[in-house]
C-alpha cells in the first residue's frame, strides 16, 4: 500500500524506520534545528523554511508562499512510491497535513478533493491543513476551489499535544 507518513518533529527518526521511508519533506521555521534520520537519504530530502502562519506580514515569520508548494509538488511528483514518503513539521497537525494533501493530488490528480480530505480526517482527527498552503495548491494543481472547500468541509481539528503520527493512504484504492 501506498502511503504518506506524517509526523511530528519529536518522532520523525522513530517513523522514518518502522515504515521504512527514503525520501522525506520537512516543513519547519528557519530557526528551528534538527537532524535527519539516517535511513533517509539526503538527496532525497527536501527541507522547506517557513512558519505555520496564515498570511504575510507577521514580523520576521515566514509565510508559506507559491514557491513552497511548487516545490513540494515536485518532489512528491519524483517520488518513487517504492516506501512511504515521510512528511513532518512541528507539531504534524497543519503544514504537514497540508503537504501531505498536496503530494497526494500531486501524484493522484485524478482522485476528489473531498474523498482526500474525508480520507484525512478519518486518520487524523487532529489535522488542520495550514489554509495558505491549501490555497495555493488549489491553484498550482488546477482544483478550481474544490480543495479549498474540501478542506473547509472537514473544519479544524481536535486539540493536540503534537504526538499523533499518522499514515495518509494517496488513493482509496491504496
Amino acid at each position: 500500500m501506498t502511503t504518506i507518513v506524517v509526523a511530528p518533529l519529536a518522532r520523525i527518526a522513530e517513523m522514518a524506520v518502522r515504515h521504512r521511508s527514503r525520501e522525506m519533506i520537512s516543513l519547519m521555521a528557519k530557526e528551528q534545528a534538527f537532524h535527519r534520520p539516517a535511513v533517509i537519504q539526503a538527496k532525497r530530502h527536501l527541507l522547506l523554511h517557513m512558519n505555520d502562519i496564515a498570511f504575510k506580514g507577521t514580523g520576521n515569520l515566514v509565510a508559506p508562499d507559491e514557491s513552497h508548494v511548487g516545490q513540494i509538488v515536485d518532489f512528491a511528483r519524483s517520488w518513487d512510491q517504492s516506501a512511504p514518503l515521510l512528511i513532518h513539521c512541528w507539531m504534524g497537525v497543519s503544514r504537514s497535513p497540508a503537504a501531505a494533501l498536496i503530494s497526494a493530488l500531486a501524484v493522484e490528480p485524478d482522485q476528489d478533493d473531498e474523498v482526500l480530505a474525508r480520507r484525512l480526517r478519518a486518520v487524523s482527527p487532529y489535522a488542520t491543513p495550514n489554509a495558505r498552503l491549501i490555497e495555493f495548491a488549489d491553484d498550482i494543481l488546477g482544483r478550481n476551489g474544490r480543495l479549498v472547500a474540501a478542506v473547509r468541509s472537514i473544519g479544524r481539528g481536535a486539540d493536540a499535544d503534537g504526538n499523533a503520527p499518522f499514515t495518509l493512504p494517496l488513493t482509496d484504492r491504496a
